[in-house]
Formats: C-alpha cells, structure tokens, sequence
C-alpha cells in the first residue's frame, strides 16, 4: 500500500507540472497577442507594462523582449526599442510569432537612425538573403558602402537593385554619383537623367544632376537643378550650399550670402560638418563684403564645435588684432568711398604725397601721386608714384608685386607703394628687392593709419 500511495503522489506531482505547463502554453500566446493588440490601439504604455510584466515572470520569453521594442518603437522611444531589439537579435530563435524578415528590417532602421552604420549593413545583407529579389535591401547595402567610401562595392549593390527593379530611382541616382565621382561624366549624366524621367517628383536626384552641372561648370543650371532638390527635407542643406558656393563660382556674393545664410537655418544639427561648411562659407562673404564683425562671429561659433576646422585657427589670429586696433579695422571695414578718403590721408601724412587720381580696385584703392614740396610755386615737371592700398588677409605674393610694379612703369611713375593690411609671401619680399617698389606690410601700415588721425 505504500507504494501505491507514493506512485499515486508522483502522478499527481507529474500531471499539475503538466497542467502548469499546458496552461502557461496556451496563456503566453495569448498574452502576447493582447500586447500586440494594445499597440494597434495606440496604447503604448498599456502594452510596455504588459510586456514587462512578462519579462519580469521569464526573462529568457525573447516574444515578449520583442513586442516591448515593437511598443518603444511606435512610442517614439527609439534607444530603447534598440536596446530590446538587440536582446532579441543575440538570443532569439524565430518564428511565426516572431518573423524574422520584419524584425530585421526594423532592426536595420534603428541602426541608422544611431548612426550605427555597419551593425546596419549586416543586417541588410541578411536581409539580401531573406529577400533576395528585394531590390531596396540591395540599394541599402549600396548606399551604406558609398557612405564608407567603398565605391566599388557599392557600385555592385545598386546594380543588383536595378537588376530586381528597373524603375529604383535612388540605385539609378547613387550609380549616376558613383559614375561621377570616377570621371565618368557621360555615364554618370545618362544615369541621372534616367532616374529623372523615372520620378521627376524624386527631388533628392536633382541634387546629383546639380553637382555634375556644377562640375561641368554650368553654375545656372546646377543652380536651378539644387533648388528642386531642396524640397527634399533630407537634401535641403546640402543643396543650399552647393547653390550658395556655384553662386560664389560664379562671383555673385551676395546671392551667396544669402544661401549660405539659409543652409545655416535649416541645419537640424550644429555640429554636422554641412552646417560647419555653411558657417564657414558665410564668413567668407561676410569677409569679402568687409562685414569682418559678423566674419569673426561666424568662425567663433565653428570654433567652439571644431578647433582645427580648414583654416578657423589662422583668420581668428588674423584678425585678433582687428578688435584691438580701431583704425585697422576702419581701414579693413569701411565703405567703398570711406576707403579711398582714408588712403588719400594716409598718402598725405605717410608719404607726403598728394593724390591725382584715386581709383577704387576689387582688391582695394590704386592711387597716382605726386610729391608735395615747398618750391610747389615753381613751374616745374612733377614726378609721379604709384600707391596701392590692398585690404585683404591674404598674403600678397610676388605676381601681384610684379604687376604693381610694370603698371608704375607703364604710367611713367619713377616709385611705386604696395600697401596692405595683411603680410607679403617671402617670393614677394625677394622680388622687391633693388627694384624702385617699397613693400608697406600690417605693422608699418598701422604706424601709417596712426599718423594719418585714422
């Protein structure tokens, strides 16, 4: 009888653990189709709890991991969505309830949504396995390798994805860039246009039709092409500086300012290097129109995000005197007409010269002049000079002093003055060397401005 009695309990042991089993199997499924029902409702929170709750009960239940990255996600709560994902990812077996071809997909997203561009490329080339007459997955892997500068590669992908859809408008764009970038110009032109024909209402394929216009030097039609690919939000900025730099190509500054100006207001990110290059080329034509105040400001604020960006460092030190010196930046910032006014001053009280003729230059003010002497009263031939004023932060180089220099001697002037607010290339200073040219660099012009009550 005993034994009986123990066999008995053992059975009963044996079929509660199976009835708690039965039951857990039946009310998991269950659980998870509420959560997934709860997500279509919107009810994100409901179903986070849910799913939790789940979590907390089995932590290895990778279904319900899964649907709590599925409610983070429509909730907007894209880290930790990723986070859940990648617990599924690394431990997950799938299956009906958890397929794989969606969860990729969604995984792949998030990657790049962080930036995380090569856990995305992996999960894109599985993808080519799954679907392997996808063409967007193809055109994804394509894309990701041109980022990584793997043309070649990438050139492989976009190729595939055209050969599963005809009519993929981006593989179509992205082969046309690739074609481009490798001299290829005709290919690269035909491919482009294509993609055109195809969707004209793709915007972001004018962006690549205008940087090979651009290329072609066709700076008004590039101009026009950039503007059409501004109405794609993701190629706006970068469109406003390529139209803003073909304006600066084609010697239109202001409209350039103008464009740079914009491509600084749509920036979605401070840091990015095409709000750095929009910042930076707004400084350039704030410096060009000797707006030199608003110049500063610009590179102060590249300053702060990159230290070493192109040549920030040197300007700032260029123009750190600038701030401290109000008549060097009278001389740098003043009007066209001021200008001249002050070079004629500083003609008079540093050369003692009176001018004859005063003449506004692109680089500055060219000036004729004569000495001015006590025996003036005599009826005597006066001796001509030549003096120029250059207001830049370019060193003058040799050409330029040469080309001073044959104009003095071209106009009978027996000396000639090149005067600048910044320094002149060593070539330059050789050059001036026993030739009737005096060379008047920053510091000794500062002296001159002094001197003149500027």
């Amino acid at each position: 009888m005993p034994i009986v009695i123990a066999v008995s309990l053992i059975l009963l042991v044996l079929i509660g653990f199976l009835g708690v089993f039965i039951v857990k199997s039946f009310a998991a499924p269950k659980k998870i189709e509420t959560i997934n029902k709860l997500i279509k409702q919107q009810k994100y929170s409901a179903a986070q709890k849910a799913a939790k709750s789940l979590i907390a009960k089995d932590p290895r239940d990778y279904h319900a991991h899964y649907y709590l990255g599925k409610a983070y996600l429509a909730d907007h709560k894209n880290e930790l969505a990723l986070m859940e994902f990648r617990t599924v990812a690394d431990n997950a077996i799938f299956d009906a309830k958890l397929p794989e071809t969606e969860f990729r997909k969604q995984l792949s997203q998030l990657y790049l949504k962080f930036n995380q561009t090569d856990e995305a490329l992996k999960e894109f080339l599985l993808l080519t396995k799954l679907e392997p007459t996808n063409a967007e997955n193809f055109y994804q892997c394509g894309k990701i390798m041109e980022q990584q500068n793997n043309a070649e590669s990438a050139l492989g992908f976009y190729q595939k994805a055209i050969k599963f859809n005809k009519k993929h408008v981006k593989a179509w764009s992205g082969m046309g860039m690739i074609l481009f970038r490798a001299k290829q110009f005709g290919e690269a032109k035909k491919a482009i246009d294509f993609a055109i024909r195809l969707s004209p209402e793709t915007f972001s394929t004018y962006y690549f039709l205008g940087k090979i216009q651009k290329e072609s030097k066709e700076y008004s039609a590039a101009v026009k092409s950039f503007e059409k690919a501004c109405r794609d939000p993701d190629y706006k900025q970068r469109s406003l500086l390529e139209r803003g730099t073909c304006f600066m190509l084609a010697g239109a500054i202001d409209n350039a300012q103008l464009e740079f100006e914009k491509a600084v207001k749509s920036a979605k990110d401070e840091k990015a290097q095409e709000t750095l290059f929009a910042r930076y080329f707004l400084a350039s034509c704030f410096e060009k129109n000797r707006k030199i105040d608003k110049a500063i400001e610009q590179w102060q604020i590249i300053s702060k995000i990159n230290k070493n960006f192109r040549d920030v460092p040197s300007k700032l030190s260029e123009y750190k005197d600038l701030q401290a010196n109000d008549s060097l930046k009278e001389f740098l910032t003043c009007s066209n007409a001021e200008f001249i006014e002050i070079c004629k001053k500083v003609a008079m009280a540093g050369f003692n010269m009176s001018a004859q003729t005063a003449e506004e230059k692109k680089w500055g003010c060219q000036i004729i002049a004569t000495e001015v002497k006590k025996d003036d009263w005599m009826n005597m031939r006066k001796q001509l000079f030549l003096i120029n004023f250059y207001r830049t932060t370019d060193p003058i180089e040799d050409a330029e002093v040469r080309r001073t220099l044959d104009f003095a001697k071209s106009k009978n002037c027996v000396k000639a003055y090149a005067c600048t607010s910044s320094e002149f290339t060593s070539t330059a200073v050789r050059f001036a060397e026993n030739r009737p040219i005096e060379l008047v660099s920053k510091d000794k012009l500062e002296s001159l401005l002094a001197k003149a009550g500027i």
